[in-house]
């Protein structure tokens, strides 16, 4: 098997971490520390992500939705093939690079799916977009680390912490969907999450898609229609 080849790395703002992109053949990897946060062969999980809630929004004719971390493009490529034309994607991603990363050598691994022009990239904190909007989103989609703790960053606590669900609940439409990608589940997050106000469905999902892999979580959290 050949070895790993180093492309790329890039600092995390604000943390002094760094995230690295590797690349094996035709396998890519990014990790931060010893941590592996993704890797192209295993997206079955981040597709479900985008998968699911879309079809929780599908009576929305024209939906907005909010995709906090880029990562390598698959959850944006999986929502994009569930949405209509009028659609509307918004995605908020910390680390310049890894949009650089997007739209070079990660490029065709989704599809080129920051070519669409229902696509619109946000180079900063998604916890800021979030706090300035007020019914603005059908959707509100996080990948932004491992799950509710913040591993590369631990200003993304903040987003999972009572103040940050009340953030993301108030810029939901009514019936908006709030949903969170986990690699494991978290009891205390399931709670905090419907003490939010949020009808809360807890999903345990494949690596792999229908090619099995370890299990992950995904939250949904619906806002009252009301």
């Amino acid at each position: 098997m050949r070895p790993w080849e180093l492309l790329d790395t890039a600092a995390v703002p604000g943390e002094g971490s760094e995230l690295r992109l590797y690349r094996r053949g035709e396998e890519f990897s990014i990790k931060a520390g010893y941590s592996e946060l993704m890797n192209s062969r295993v997206h079955g999980s981040e597709d479900a992500l985008a998968e699911l809630a879309c079809q929780r929004i599908a009576g929305q004719p024209k939906p907005r939705i909010l995709i906090g971390g880029l990562g390598m493009g698959f959850t944006l490529a999986a929502a994009l093939q569930q949405l209509g034309p009028e659609a509307e994607v918004v995605v908020a991603e910390l680390v310049p690079a890894v949009v650089a990363w997007n739209r070079g050598p990660l490029a065709s691994l989704a599809g080129h799916p920051l070519d669409d022009q229902r696509v619109t990239v946000h180079e900063g904190d998604v916890a800021q977009l979030i706090r300035s909007q007020r019914a603005g989103y059908d959707a509100i989609l996080l990948d932004v680390d491992n799950g509710p703790e913040g591993l590369t960053r631990k200003e993304n606590d903040s987003l999972y912490s009572p103040a940050g669900l009340a953030a993301a609940a108030a810029a939901l439409r009514p019936g908006g969907i709030f949903g969170v990608w986990s690699i494991s589940p978290e009891q205390k997050f399931s709670k905090r999450l419907a003490r939010s106000g949020f009808k809360v469905e807890e999903i345990r999902v494949r690596a792999r898609g229908r090619h099995g892999g370890g299990r992950h979580m995904i939250w949904f959290g619906q806002k009252d229609r009301k």
